[in-house]
């Protein structure tokens, strides 16, 4: 258990610092929150500021996470080192894992960015009722969606256009999650599919927070989706790896 924990923390904390230092996700980070935060100032009245703020800010976390975890291993392929960290001695799943919670945790930046961007442009004041479980809210938001971001990765692992499915499944997650739209405005077909979205909790966490409703259930409910997506992952991944080994390829195409 020591020795899964170091590995998850030292990856983590490894891949953050090579994410801080590429250009390509510095950029996406600083035009992401201006673009989402603007757009949807603009669509709310401002009575409702507050709420699309909090929204446009967890949207910057997902929207770090989605493509680049679905082309995570791409990259890996590219770098030619996808076969040397499948054969390493410890699980696939201690590898990707830290990647993809590193994605989360580089949308932080995007989330305050988004706040401040709100406050400087739009004059949107960041009342926090609970402090503490706002401040609770955020680690475990970025770390669902880091889950979320793991089961994506594992399940497009051999496929070269990784980065195009997961950029496919950007948009529709903060939409049917109420990143901005609440979901009682949602089809009655869609709102089963909310719930089953960590996202979806952590976005309803961050918000009871903030604006003084009851955050804890939301936040255990986000805890035990990412838990399962967690378990889901390793199941998808396990099947994956040996029909990989068993045809001596990595990629479908």
């Amino acid at each position: 258990m020591r020795t899964t924990l170091r590995l998850l923390g030292v990856g983590w904390v490894l891949h953050v610092k090579m994410f801080a230092r590429s250009a390509f996700n510095g950029i996406l980070s600083i035009l992401y929150p201006l673009f989402f935060a603007t757009v949807a100032f603009f669509m709310f009245d401002p009575d409702a500021l507050l709420y699309a703020s909090l929204g446009a800010a967890v949207m910057g976390i997902w929207g770090a996470t989605s493509t680049a975890a679905g082309s995570a291993m791409q990259q890996e392929r590219r770098h030619g080192t996808l076969e040397l960290i499948v054969a390493a001695p410890v699980h696939f799943a201690l590898v990707l894992l830290p990647i993809t919670i590193a994605l989360a945790t580089m949308g932080v930046y995007s989330m305050v960015a988004t706040l401040v961007w709100g406050r400087v442009l739009f004059g949107i004041k960041l009342t926090v009722d609970q402090p503490l479980a706002f401040a609770l809210s955020i680690p475990v938001t970025v770390i669902t969606i880091g889950a979320l971001g793991f089961l994506f990765a594992v399940s497009f692992v051999r496929y070269r256009q990784a980065w195009a499915l997961g950029n496919l499944f950007e948009y529709p997650v903060w939409l049917i999650c109420g990143f901005l739209v609440p979901i009682t405005l949602l089809p009655d077909w869609v709102r089963p599919i909310s719930w089953v979205l960590a996202p979806t909790w952590g976005m309803n966490a961050v918000r009871e927070s903030a604006l003084g409703g009851s955050p804890w259930p939301d936040m255990g409910m986000a805890v035990a989706l990412g838990c399962s997506y967690v378990g889901i992952g390793l199941l998808v991944l396990d099947r994956m790896l040996d029909t990989a080994r068993a045809k001596a390829v990595l990629s479908l195409t």
